[in-house]
C-alpha cells in the first residue's frame, strides 16, 4: 500500500525471484488511502482462492491501517511471512510449518557454513517480532544459549563481546563496531540502512568487524538474498500444505 520506495524495491525483488523459480505471483499495488475494510476484503478473497498458496502484505502499511488486524486476517496456512499468531505460537513450541524469512535465512547461512549452534553463546541485538524474537527461538531450538539485547540493555558491549554467534538486527547504521565483538565470533548483519550518500550499509561497521570476526555477512548481499530465498521455500511448503 502507498508509495514507500523501499517496499517497491522489496516487492520487485520478490516478483523477480518468483519468476526465476517458476512460482506464479500476483501483485496488488493499492493506493495509500485504501481503507482497512477494502484491504481485508482483498485478503479474504485471496484466502479463498485455491490457486494462491501464499499471501503476504508488504510492511509497513500506512498509519490508518492496523497492522495486527491485517496479519491476523491472513489464513495461517497461507501466511508465508509467518507473522500470524498461530505460526508464531508454533515457532515457540518448535513444531512449525513456516518461519519468518529473515531468521530462517540466518539459520540457513549458519548451517551451510558448517557452524554448530549447540552450546554456543548466541547474542541477538534487537527484539522485533519480525527478526529478534523468532531468531532467539530458532537458535534456542538448535541448543544455543541465547541472550536478547535491546534499547534498555545495560552494558551492551559486555553482552556482545561474550557472543560466539552475534546477530545484529537493531536498524541503526554501523551500530556494532569491532571492539564490541569477541575475537573469532560469527557475525550476522541483518540491518539494511541507507546512508545520506545513498549507499547501503548494515548494523555492523564492516571494516572494523571483519578484522575480529571469523565469519561475517556483508551488506548488501548477505542476509537480504537469503530472506527472499526463504520466502520461496515457505511458498513451496504452503503449496504442499494447501494441496
Amino acid at each position: 500500500m502507498g508509495d514507500d520506495p523501499a517496499s517497491r524495491v522489496y516487492v520487485n525483488n520478490k516478483k523477480k525471484a518468483c519468476a526465476e523459480c517458476g512460482i506464479y505471483s500476483e501483485e496488488y499495488a493499492l493506493p495509500g488511502e485504501t481503507s482497512q475494510e477494502e484491504l481485508l476484503r482483498l485478503i479474504d478473497t485471496l484466502n479463498k482462492k485455491p490457486e494462491i498458496s501464499g499471501i503476504l502484505v508488504q510492511l509497513p502499511v500506512p498509519k490508518h491501517i492496523d497492522e495486527k488486524t491485517i496479519i491476523n486476517a491472513i489464513d495461517p496456512k497461507k501466511d508465508v511471512d509467518a507473522f500470524h499468531p498461530v505460526n508464531v505460537g508454533k515457532i515457540m513450541v518448535g513444531d512449525y510449518d513456516f518461519v519468518p524469512c529473515t531468521p530462517a535465512g540466518v539459520m540457513e547461512l549458519i548451517k551451510e557454513s558448517g557452524i554448530d549452534v549447540a552450546g554456543k553463546e548466541c547474542v541477538i541485538v534487537g527484539r522485533s517480532n519480525i527478526v529478534g524474537k523468532p531468531q532467539a527461538m530458532l537458535l534456542l531450538h538448535q541448543n544455543g544459549t541465547v541472550t536478547v539485547c535491546h534499547s534498555k540493555t545495560q552494558n551492551l558491549k559486555e553482552h556482545t563481546r561474550r557472543a560466539d554467534i552475534l546477530v545484529a538486527a537493531v536498524g541503526i547504521p554501523n551500530f556494532i563496531t569491532g571492539d564490541m565483538i569477541k575475537p573469532g565470533a560469527v557475525v550476522i548483519d541483518v540491518g539494511i540502512n541507507r546512508l545520506e550518500n545513498k549507499k547501503l550499509c548494515g548494523d555492523v561497521e564492516f571494516e572494523s568487524a571483519k578484522e575480529v570476526a571469523s565469519a561475517i555477512t556483508p551488506v548488501p548481499g548477505g542476509v537480504g538474498p537469503m530472506t527472499i530465498a526463504m520466502l520461496m521455500k515457505n511458498t513451496l511448503k504452503a503449496a504442499v500444505i494447501n494441496g
